[in-house]
C-alpha cells in the first residue's frame, strides 16, 4: 500500500478532502476517529487512563471535557496520556494497513508533522486555504471562540511550513477545485506505483 499522509491546519477542509480521496477508491484512516474509538466504552485506552486519572472516566468511557480540564491545569497530564494513546493509535493504524486492500491508503492526521508521523509516509498532501477563509470556517461552526482558535493555531506548525514540507498541496477554496486536485494527486501516485517509484 502507498501511504499518503493528509494534513493541514484546523478549518482547512481536511475531512472533506479525505472523503474525496475515498470516492477515488483510496482507503482512508482517520487519526481522530481512532482516538475516539480508544476513548469510547471498552476502548483500549480507558483502563490505563482510568488507573492514572479515575475522575475522567464516566460510564466506562473517557470524558473528553474532563480530560481537557485536567490537561489545562497540569501540562504533565498530556505527556502521560500521550504515552498511553500514541502506541495504541499506531497499532490501530497498523491493523488498518494490514486489513485494507486498496493500492493507496490516505492517513488523515491533523498533527502529522508535529508528531513525526510524516516519517512513516510515502508522500504528504497538505490541504490549504487562505487564513481569512480558515478563520471564518472555524468560527461559523460555533464550537469555539476566537481565542480558542488562536490557541490551537499556536500549537500547530505554521501552514506555510507544512506546505513547504509536503509533496502535494490541495487548495480547498471550492469543492470543485479541491476535487480536481485530489483526482490529479491520485493519478500522480498511481503513475508512481506503476513505475515502482516514490516521490
Amino acid at each position: 500500500m502507498f501511504k499518503l499522509g493528509l494534513t493541514g491546519s484546523i478549518g482547512m477542509g481536511k475531512s472533506t478532502t479525505a472523503k474525496m480521496f475515498m470516492k477515488e477508491g483510496c482507503a482512508v484512516w482517520d487519526a481522530d476517529v481512532a482516538v475516539h474509538g480508544l476513548y469510547a466504552k471498552s476502548g483500549a485506552a480507558v483502563a490505563p487512563i482510568e488507573q492514572l486519572y479515575p475522575d475522567v472516566v464516566i460510564n466506562g468511557s473517557i470524558n473528553r471535557d474532563r480530560l481537557r480540564q485536567l490537561i489545562s491545569e497540569d501540562p504533565e497530564v498530556l505527556k502521560k496520556i500521550e504515552t498511553i494513546v500514541h502506541p495504541l493509535v499506531a497499532l490501530d493504524r497498523q491493523n488498518f494497513i494490514s486489513a485494507a486492500d486498496a493500492k493507496i491508503g490516505v492517513f488523515d492526521i491533523p498533527l502529522l508533522f508535529e508528531t513525526g508521523g510524516d516519517t512513516y509516509m510515502d508522500a504528504i498532501a497538505c490541504v490549504y486555504v487562505e487564513a481569512e477563509t480558515q478563520k471564518a470556517r472555524v468560527l461559523e461552526r460555533g464550537t469555539m471562540t476566537e481565542d480558542q482558535f488562536e490557541t490551537i493555531l499556536a500549537k500547530q506548525i505554521p501552514i506555510a511550513e507544512k506546505r513547504a514540507k509536503s509533496d502535494f498541496v490541495i487548495e480547498t477554496d471550492t469543492l470543485e477545485h479541491a476535487c480536481a486536485q485530489v483526482q490529479s494527486v491520485v493519478k500522480a501516485i498511481e503513475r508512481q506505483i506503476n513505475a515502482g517509484s516514490r516521490p
